[in-house]
């Protein structure tokens, strides 16, 4: 910690990285809470844990941890079945089970994890986002569900149509997205200022001066927006559903802040993370936040990539972030409440669209459709039930693909000098190739002798082991020979 303060050039690289990484963070903070379906303080409260207690602690140095988009569907989905007050129970054991996924070396697994998975999650989130914040930035009240949330949309565009107050909250949202697409075109020095920040503040100016009644965030104080779980709160976590909350919470914070921390390591040339150690420290931050009753936190790669670029050196830039929020929620919590929900909305729609993979989909289909068919099979999974169960049915189609792709066998027959048939196996013989194998055996001439080599075989599971033998006894075929080989 004392390093940036004997280097007066990493200080003052740290200490505008910090400022920088805080005009990202602020509007993500309480657009992610809002989202949600939380009081946008309990964002802020998050965004400040990550920055002064996740930002003090070993791992990455380099990023910055807050309220993520990425967890924005699953937290709604929480408070929608278990109530804001059991949301901290959640968050809380979620911290603590990656603490002891930390302390139990697993840090390096959740990097075995296949890519496409992870891609097919990020879609499933970022459509569900998508299409859940456009009801957002018109003012109209979402459906639950992805799939009703999709199937939705022509009442929605009906709705916009008709009401002046949708239409005019719906261009407010949409200036918005506007701006944020359009920020990058900007010269050098305009984009100093960054575009989640200007695109948030020009709506909140245009909306004011405009005099247009929209809906806006409600504000009711930081330290009153502190509820810490109670005993109550965690008795409701004994169902199956609440404890597959707690694990999707852990499993997919830790896999997005690992991903994240992987991503930020190519982007510096500095110290490499520590991924056990990483993994902790979002243990000991997401305890935090859930006795504080506040969202989930994970890494970020929006505001680590901010600091990364920002020039940031050492971890004193994402604890000054803290630091800044703190401040603003402190002297300025008036400010929030002038924003209007459809601009947040906005921010979040674009972020959505960053989270869908559409220029890799088709190289991905043209060179590895097995990884393609997984990628979509995830998204739709997590679009038509919910995030875990999607995630799920998505590891377990990988771990098949793999399976069937790695176990290649080949059977080539040729008849000896005494007119018997030697069949030699290759490759690995697993119960996934029994039905071309066995095609294969009962299509042989049955008026002459076989004997089977399994020498060349790299890998013979049970399965097909019995179903040689039993096939062997039934030709005639000796068990001495199968053995043999």
């Amino acid at each position: 910690m004392l390093s940036p303060l004997k280097n007066p050039a990493h200080l003052r690289r740290d200490v505008l990285a910090s400022l920088v990484v805080f005009l990202v963070a602020l509007p993500l903070c309480v657009g992610v809470a809002v989202a949600s379906g939380v009081p946008a303080e309990l964002g802020l409260i998050t965004g400040i844990v990550g920055g002064l207690v996740v930002g003090f602690l070993p791992g990455s140095s380099l990023q910055v941890s807050g309220p993520a988009a990425g967890l924005t569907v699953l937290v709604f989905e929480a408070v929608q079945e278990f109530g804001l007050g059991v949301l901290g129970a959640v968050v809380l054991l979620a911290g603590l089970v990656q603490l002891t996924l930390g302390a139990m070396k697993f840090g390096r697994f959740f990097r075995a994890i296949t890519v496409a998975v992870v891609q097919g999650m990020l879609a499933g989130i970022g459509l569900v986002l998508i299409f859940g914040q456009l009801y957002t930035m018109a003012g109209v009240e979402q459906p639950r569900s992805g799939i009703d949330k999709i199937l939705g949309v022509p009442h929605l565009v009906t709705e916009i149509a008709t009401s002046s107050q949708a239409l005019t909250a719906f261009v407010i949202g949409a200036g918005t997205i506007a701006v944020l697409v359009l920020w990058k075109k900007l010269p050098a020095q305009a984009q100093l200022l960054p575009a989640p920040l200007a695109a948030v503040a020009l709506a909140t100016v245009a909306t004011t001066v405009a005099g247009w009644s929209v809906p806006r965030v409600e504000v009711q104080g930081l330290l009153s927006a502190i509820q810490p779980p109670g005993m109550s709160d965690f008795a409701s976590l004994g169902s199956l559903a609440a404890l597959g909350t707690v694990l999707a919470f852990a499993l997919i914070a830790s896999a997005e802040s690992l991903f994240s921390a992987a991503a930020v390591d190519r982007m510096h040339d500095g110290p490499r993370t520590d991924f056990d150690k990483e993994l902790m420290a979002q243990g000991v931050g997401n305890a935090i936040c859930g006795v504080l009753g506040a969202l989930p936190l994970t890494a970020v790669i929006v505001r680590s990539s901010a600091n990364v670029q920002a020039g940031a050196k050492t971890k004193l830039s994402r604890i000054l972030h803290g630091l800044w929020l703190v401040l603003f929620a402190a002297l300025l919590p008036a400010a929030i409440g002038v924003i209007p929900l459809a601009a947040l909305a906005g921010v979040l729609v674009h972020a959505g669209c960053k989270l869908v993979p559409v220029k890799d989909l088709l190289p991905l289909w043209r060179t590895h459709r097995g990884e393609a068919l997984v990628l979509a099979v995830t998204a739709i999974a997590i679009i038509t039930t919910n995030m875990f169960e999607g995630v799920l049915l998505g590891i377990g189609l990988a771990v098949i693909k793999s399976a069937w792709e790695t176990s290649h066998i080949q059977l080539d027959t040729h008849e000896t000098t005494d007119g018997r048939l030697l069949v030699t196996l290759t490759g690995s013989a697993t119960f996934l190739r029994l039905p071309r194998m066995l095609e294969t055996l009962e299509a042989l001439p049955h008026d002459k002798p076989v004997e089977l080599d399994l020498s060349e075989l790299r890998h013979l599971d049970h399965a097909c082991r019995i179903t040689l033998e039993n096939w062997a006894l039934q030709r005639g075929t000796t068990i001495g020979a199968l053995a043999k080989v």
